[in-house]
């Protein structure tokens, strides 16, 4: 890209042309759809930790079982979704997103009609792969289409998936669990929205992305190896900062599979809640994960990354270590204010390591997605082995700890906040005059 680009585009925030604001507004609302894509997605999953209580009940499951079904799903996710966004970084598939959902709707009659275990660990299985298509390849996207404000796009995109989490329990109390397994065939539509809606977003993502990436590839080449030199940082430290991202990963995986597999057994046999009423209170810190995505993202784009992580990390330590030890209504209070912190650095954890690696933006979302949901798989088959060994309550007591680990963040660097976004699109040369006229051009 020229000096004279550069400097046409830095020109140009100044004056916000009606191509220009019709191409923002066009970004914009992908992001959106992604988000709402991700609430569906999401939504449905959900269903499966949501409907436990009724599984166990009905086949007789062992916590280590139950466990075994969240295992299944998580890490199948796991294991493909690295591989999903290394390919999607290298060859772009723009429908792959609805075919991924496909995999999920099948995933869900089957979990409908499943008569044996056996049958609801392929329905878990089929989810996890829909997953882990999903996953990657829609944060991608909705990098790409931020405009350079990463840590918003980023928070829009988490907390569609926070809201369609939180559904989860109050659909399992007030429908699924009145009517019955096979009642779980009824969200089949919900599959089929998100396919129709992904369907668009693919056509967009083959309109803008990838057939002006092939004339361009010489070019975005060029802007990936200056932007992989920004933050300075050796391959020994981005190694080092990436393994405690990882050991984040861990320690907030862990302990939000205890909430999101066990909470509700938790108040059920600490307080003797009915299952109805346990979905209710695992809706509320659901919930608070939502509200935690979404403001924590623009905060990070504001003050930098880093210092979102440590506000988090020391918000949750208090209230993690007083949670086994309160009554009902603080241990709703307390359980939604971990929630809401824990959540804030979700955004920053992701955007900050696509910082770290530029232009590898699907192979590091899949491996943080992945590494999240294989995390959360392993722990929710090794805390309920852990409960069927000992208490449900004391799994409480040892996940308490958890967070403390939190405190490797004191060694990652500060690779500072990010420019404006107008700005740091026109230094990056993601603002580039075409045929006469002002778009965008995104790199990855």
């Amino acid at each position: 890209m020229t000096t004279t680009s550069v400097s046409e585009a830095s020109i140009s925030e100044e004056r916000i042309t009606p191509r220009r604001a019709a191409v923002e507004a066009t970004t914009f609302s992908i992001i959106l759809a992604l988000s709402f894509s991700h609430f569906l997605n999401d939504t449905i999953q959900s269903l499966v930790p949501a409907i436990y209580p009724m599984l166990k009940l009905s086949y007789g499951l062992s916590f280590m079982q139950v466990g075994i079904i969240t295992l299944t799903m998580m890490v199948t996710s796991s294991l493909l979704q690295p591989a999903v966004g290394f390919f999607a970084d290298h060859r772009p598939r723009p429908y792959s997103l609805p075919a991924g959902m496909g995999s999920t709707l099948i995933g869900l009659l089957v979990l409908a009609h499943a008569t044996s275990y056996p049958l609801l660990i392929a329905g878990a299985m089929l989810v996890g792969i829909g997953s882990a298509v999903f996953h990657p390849e829609a944060s991608r996207i909705a990098r790409l289409a931020s405009g350079g404000r990463h840590g918003l796009a980023q928070s829009l995109f988490q907390v569609g998936g926070n809201l369609g989490s939180s559904l989860g329990p109050i659909i399992a109390a007030f429908i699924v669990i009145p009517h019955g397994q096979s009642s779980v065939q009824w969200f089949s539509g919900v599959a089929l929205v998100a396919i129709m809606v992904l369907f668009g977003i693919g056509n967009w993502h083959w309109r803008e992305m990838v057939v002006p990436r092939r004339r361009a590839d010489s070019a975005r080449a060029a802007a990936t190896a200056s932007a992989s030199r920004s933050h300075g940082l050796s391959r020994r430290k981005i190694g080092w900062s990436l393994a405690i991202l990882f050991s984040l990963l861990f320690s907030k995986a862990f302990y939000q599979t205890s909430i999101g597999t066990y909470y509700t057994f938790y108040l059920m046999s600490k307080f003797s809640l009915t299952i109805s009423q346990a979905q209710v209170y695992l809706f509320m810190f659901l919930g608070s994960v939502a509200l935690g995505t979404l403001i924590g993202g623009p905060i990070g784009d504001r003050i930098g990354r880093k210092r979102v992580i440590w506000a988090s990390i020391w918000g949750v330590i208090p209230f993690a270590l007083a949670l086994p030890y309160l009554g009902l209504i603080w241990t709703a209070v307390f359980s939604i204010l971990i929630g809401f912190m824990m959540a804030s650095a979700s955004s920053a954890i992701v955007v900050y390591g696509m910082d770290l690696v530029p232009g590898k933006i699907g192979t590091i979302a899949g491996l943080f997605f992945g590494l999240s949901f294989g995390l959360a798989g392993i722990g929710a088959a090794a805390l309920g082995k852990l409960a069927d060994t000992t208490s449900i309550t004391f799994v409480y007591h040892v996940c308490a700890f958890l967070p403390l680990i939190g405190l490797l963040t004191v060694f990652l660097p500060d690779i500072g906040r990010n420019l404006r976004p107008a700005k740091a699109a026109a230094a990056a040369g993601l603002l580039a005059p075409m045929s006469g006229k002002p778009a965008l051009e995104f790199a990855d």
